[in-house]
């Protein structure tokens, strides 16, 4: 029987279907981009516990709350595993899902699944992730939120999804089915030594936005419509090497080829960051 705290979730999490999402998102985003959201970075940081020894400057260099949100970390506090068969944690986070593909399904949390179609709307894509690996990676607001290469990578293309933005917290995972197909999301296809992977980064509520380090598009801007680009000239990434930054929190989900890695996580709900093995390559 449900108690009445999972009630309240349960409500909570369905309620945001009824808002408009990406107009409150794009808002917040704005704002937190203005001087006067300077005033919420402290406020921020005992709200939800940041480690501020690890941000590259001190809070008072920041001029807005975004500019902290999206800070950098000083050079060393994530080191990457050196083991060259070894996949590193493209972000700071927590393990939401793992798991082997049940053909084109994923599971978003026990109950719940999605597919490989609904996620990328990609069909020659979708088929090449069939029976593959993969995992799902939640930050919360506390995380250091930009995403990293998980190996040496060529960035074949990236494909954007628009969508809703809403939260990707626990509530949701657990009461929102299609989550992950609904959100707005931004998929970066790369060849690599395990073939072709994903690394799809999944939008959420306050997100104002997602950014790419090496390409110019940006999600949710009003009138952007689902978008494929094909690279003439491939995109090299080491292990490591930074691909994007969310403008709040959001969600991961690293797809593998069928076979070709073997994954070596923590258990769900447990953390990881940035540059630990999390996955090792399969010899073939």
């Amino acid at each position: 029987m449900n108690g009445p705290l999972e009630i309240a979730n349960r409500l909570q999490a369905r309620t945001f279907r009824l808002l408009p999402t990406r107009l409150i998102s794009r808002t917040w985003g704005k704002f937190t981009r203005t001087s006067a959201s300077k005033h919420l970075i402290r406020p921020f940081v005992q709200t939800f516990k940041v480690d501020t020894r690890e941000a590259e400057k001190d809070l008072s260099e920041y001029p807005t709350l975004n500019a902290f949100f999206t800070r950098k970390l000083k050079k060393g506090y994530r080191p990457i595993d050196e083991d060259p068969s070894g996949i590193i944690s493209p972000v700071d986070g927590s393990v939401s899902a793992s798991g082997i593909c049940d053909q084109d399904r994923l599971m978003q949390i026990k109950g719940f699944e999605y597919t490989l179609f609904g996620l990328l709307r990609d069909g020659p894509m979708a088929n090449r992730f069939i029976d593959g690996t993969y995992t799902t990676l939640y930050l919360s607001p506390r995380d250091y939120h930009r995403v990293h290469a998980p190996l040496d990578m060529e960035i074949s293309g990236i494909g954007y999804m628009p969508g809703t933005l809403m939260p990707v917290n626990g509530p949701s995972v657990r009461w929102v089915e299609q989550l992950y197909t609904q959100n707005e999301r931004l998929i970066i296809y790369a060849r690599t030594s395990v073939g072709m992977i994903a690394v799809v980064l999944v939008g959420a509520h306050c997100v104002g936005s997602i950014s790419l380090s090496f390409h110019d598009l940006v999600t949710n801007s009003p009138g952007r419509g689902p978008a494929r680009l094909e690279f003439e000239r491939s995109v090299e990434m080491k292990k490591g090497d930074e691909l994007g930054m969310f403008q709040m929190g959001s969600t991961v989900v690293v797809l593998f080829e069928k076979g070709r890695v073997e994954l070596a996580l923590p258990q769900l709900g447990m953390p990881v960051r940035l540059g630990q093995k999390i996955a090792s390559i399969v010899d073939k």
